[in-house]
């Protein structure tokens, strides 16, 4: 600080020497000057009793958005994970994650009535995570829903991958971006469905009438909130973990969405328990939808 302020001492007496102020202005300004109050984060800085910040912790800004003291009931989390139905994957870690998380099983999976039955043996609710056509080059599986179909082509396939997944009581798409934001698809789709079963929007594109149709149709239906793991790395999954927190504590109820990703299931391994003691409340589809 003593250097800026001594060169605008200097300026000022400068200034006087060449007529430009009285001494009189010159010594009441430079007084000014010293006097003037700092910027806070100067202050800081500068104090030599106050110790310096700890440097933040890697998961500091995602714990941050989350609720950090309990409030009672802060709110409802659909927690679903898909892509589920074949060898290799972890099915007793996801069971383990909660009584009340949601399994989503791909028809054309080579493990998948054998998955679908095991959830239904102790307790789960299972979805069938119905493969639809995206915008892009990517494949959805075979038996998918594309909208070069014709209504009936449509409805055939939507039954035939229902019934695929023994138990399920709801549907989730699978991508079909480009296949949920047409009117006349999601229209047969969701007219193919088992009386009572619900359809879970996974909202895989900005342009999605999903929902807006299973409610025309009376078909009770959700809309996803959050992904959890478009980015798969801890960091990632944990900043999104967070503000699934946070949409269900200022909506009252949020959906995520995550898959069978090893760091995926080892962050919340961690997070789910923590939630759970802040108040959040993990719940099954069929509760929320409407």
């Amino acid at each position: 600080m003593a250097i800026p302020l001594a060169g605008m001492a200097i300026f000022f007496l400068w200034q006087w020497w060449n007529g430009g102020i009285t001494p009189e202005q010159a010594a009441v300004q430079t007084k000014a000057a010293v006097l003037a109050p700092r910027p806070a984060s100067v202050a800081e800085k500068t104090n030599p009793s106050m110790p310096a910040a700890p440097p933040p912790s890697p998961h500091a800004a995602a714990r941050h958005r989350s609720v950090e003291e309990p409030s009672g009931h802060d709110g409802a989390i659909v927690l679903i994970i898909d892509d589920l139905g074949f060898d290799g994957q972890p099915l007793e870690r996801i069971m383990a994650l909660d009584p009340n998380v949601n399994l989503a099983i791909l028809p054309n999976g080579t493990r998948a009535t054998d998955f679908a039955e095991r959830l239904h043996a102790r307790g789960f609710e299972v979805l069938c995570h119905l493969p639809m056509q995206p915008r892009g080059r990517e494949r959805p599986g075979r038996n998918a829903i594309l909208t070069s179909m014709s209504d009936d082509e449509i409805a055939r396939a939507t039954r035939e991958n229902v019934g695929a997944i023994p138990y399920a009581i709801g549907v989730n798409n699978h991508m079909g971006s480009l296949a949920t934001a047409d009117r006349r698809v999601m229209t047969s789709v969701l007219g193919a469905l088992p009386s009572g079963m619900y359809f879970v929007d996974s909202r895989t594109g900005s342009r999605s009438v999903a929902a807006t149709v299973a409610r025309e149709m009376n078909v009770r239906t959700a809309t996803r909130n959050v992904f959890l793991d478009d980015v798969v790395t801890e960091r990632a999954v944990r900043q999104q973990v967070a503000a699934l927190a946070d949409a269900a504590r200022r909506r009252g109820m949020a959906v995520g969405i995550g898959h069978p990703h090893a760091v995926t299931l080892r962050v919340l391994a961690e997070e789910v328990p923590r939630l759970r003691k802040l108040g959040f409340r993990f719940v099954r589809a069929s509760e929320v939808v409407r």
